[in-house]
């Protein structure tokens, strides 16, 4: 049985800092990225990196603020949040894809990643809270 448990979330300031961690395990874990859902909107993709760590994607609204890693012999998958704005508060959530799929180019797989039905496992989810 897969399973996926986030922490790091909590509550800190405009500016500030936080790194989220996903610990999964049960079986062999592709591509693992993080969403987030704020009160009132859909899931959002924020972040992913591929098996190997070569190649990471991240939406518009936190590039050059957010940096997703991975310890594969840890199972485990890193949010390191920096410049937080209040517009980042959510719950985020860890995901993952069992499966190691292969992509002809860049659009299309970053197309493909950022789709919350691209991925089979889910955390149960950390809040994250910033105050202005």
């Amino acid at each position: 049985q897969v399973q996926l448990v986030e922490s790091g979330g909590g509550l800190v300031q405009a500016g500030g800092s936080l790194r989220l961690s996903c610990a999964g395990s049960g079986r062999t874990l592709y591509t693992m990225g993080w969403f987030r859902q704020a009160p009132g909107k859909e899931r959002e993709f924020v972040a992913t990196i591929t098996w190997n760590g070569g190649k990471t994607f991240y939406a518009d609204s936190v590039k050059g603020r957010f940096t997703i890693s991975r310890d594969n012999a840890k199972n485990t998958v890193y949010l390191q949040m920096n410049s937080l704005k209040p517009e980042d508060t959510a719950v985020y959530y860890c995901a993952a894809d069992s499966v190691k799929r292969v992509y002809s180019d860049y659009t299309t797989e970053y197309t493909t990643r950022s789709k919350v039905n691209s991925y089979d496992y889910w955390g149960q989810g950390t809040q994250v809270t910033v105050s202005s």
